[in-house]
């Protein structure tokens, strides 16, 4: 059984009212334990909103989420849900409100009622998974940290709680290429050894095809496309019809096959598109 089913979900905001906006529009989505899922799609798409739904801050007006076979409109049992999906928000350093690192990190083991001993050891360990020093987390404002920093002590704060799944949204959105590795890799050590399932919304394709299991690509509310980086980067005009963009690596291999170069299948990274080219060369070459 998947641990998470979107069954048929719709969703409009502000319904029922002159500026209503529908998010979701009958949408189905299976994710497996320990995957690593990554939700695709333009601004508006409805990306946001399927994270939202999947710890119950939104339900839906038609269809169901299951969480491990519980529905979310089950009051008691979304009153926990929490503890099992941690929601990391696009900017989630709005809702900080404690006075230190330590202290914002852990606010979730203290309302699971863990001893004092207890949250240090969730707080320290969960710093040191995402990369903020234990010194400065007790010394510091999360306010006076740079914005790849907030977004760690964010994710710090969830990996407290210790969830059996994460539900991100953008969450290297606007920080540098140190700050991305490092959240990514904290990302990969939490899947291996813990069993994470991680689910991600993002319009970065490149992080995408080196991180995810599973891309989903949503337009308008509904799933588009769904498979592996491959199978979905492979169909390259649907991915450019939900107004997004291809890996760099991807988009070479689609222009040189445009130009009538046979490429095969799409390259995900730098260094298979590099040898595509090399073997394809190579080949133009013997045929000469």
């Amino acid at each position: 059984m998947p641990i998470i089913s979107m069954e048929n979900v719709w969703y409009t905001y502000n319904r029922g009212t002159p500026i209503q906006t529908p998010a979701l529009s009958g949408l189905s989505l299976d994710i497996s334990r320990g995957g690593f899922v990554a939700l695709a799609g333009h601004t508006g798409s409805g990306k946001s909103t399927v994270l939202r739904h999947l710890n119950g801050l939104l339900l839906p007006h038609r269809g169901r989420v299951l969480i491990e076979g519980s529905d979310t409109r089950d009051k008691s049992f979304r009153k926990g849900l929490w503890t099992r999906v941690g929601l990391v928000l696009q900017y989630p350093e709005r809702q900080f409100f404690e006075e230190t690192v330590f202290r914002e990190v852990a606010v979730g083991p203290d309302n699971l009622g863990l001893s004092p001993g207890e949250v240090e050891d969730r707080v320290l360990e969960a710093l040191a998974v995402v990369g903020i020093d234990r010194r400065l987390a007790k010394e510091t404002s999360p306010y006076a940290l740079s914005g790849g920093e907030q977004r760690r002590v964010a994710l710090a704060s969830v990996l407290a709680i210790r969830p059996g799944v994460l539900a991100l949204d953008e969450p290297t959105a606007g920080i540098d290429f140190r700050g991305r590795q490092r959240i990514f890799e904290a990302l990969v050590e939490l899947k291996r050894h813990q069993g994470a399932t991680i689910i991600m919304a993002s319009h970065n394709m490149d992080d995408m095809a080196r991180m995810a299991d599973q891309i989903v690509v949503i337009k308008e509310g509904r799933a588009l496309l769904e498979g592996t980086p491959r199978q979905v980067f492979a169909s390259h005009g649907l991915v450019r019809e939900a107004g997004l963009s291809l890996p760099f690596p991807s988009e070479v291999m689609a222009r040189l096959r445009e130009k009538g170069f046979n490429t095969g299948t799409p390259a995900l990274t730098v260094d298979e598109a590099a040898e595509e080219i090399i073997n394809n060369m190579g080949a133009r070459k013997t045929g000469q």
